[in-house]
């Protein structure tokens, strides 16, 4: 499963980074390429490749403060889950998102 997602928090700084690396190392452990652009503090970091975007599976958005430059993820199938969510419970989240798209 090919995953693109981007992190965000309110400060920018810790929690943004560590949903972003809880998440890669799950989907890395199930086998799954993840992508994660993070906006934190410094702004955008990693930020999206247009093309792979287009070939993900599923996108994922942090939702604790809005997503800069959201339209790119139009037509795609978005989850939208809290930071806290993704740094406690990434593994979970990657193995229902496989059952749910139909991979591994």
């Amino acid at each position: 499963m090919k995953i693109a997602a981007v992190t965000a928090c309110p400060s920018g700084v810790a929690h943004t980074y560590m949903a972003a690396e809880a998440l890669q190392v799950a989907a890395k452990d199930a086998g799954d390429e993840c992508h994660v652009e993070t906006q934190g503090q410094i702004g955008i970091e990693h930020e999206l490749d247009p093309e792979y975007i287009q070939e993900a599976d599923v996108v994922i958005l942090t939702t604790d403060i809005g997503i800069k430059n959201e339209e790119r993820f139009k037509g795609k199938l978005v989850l939208r889950v809290k930071t806290g969510m993704l740094i406690n419970q990434s593994p979970a989240l990657i193995k229902k998102l496989e059952e749910k798209v139909g991979t591994n």
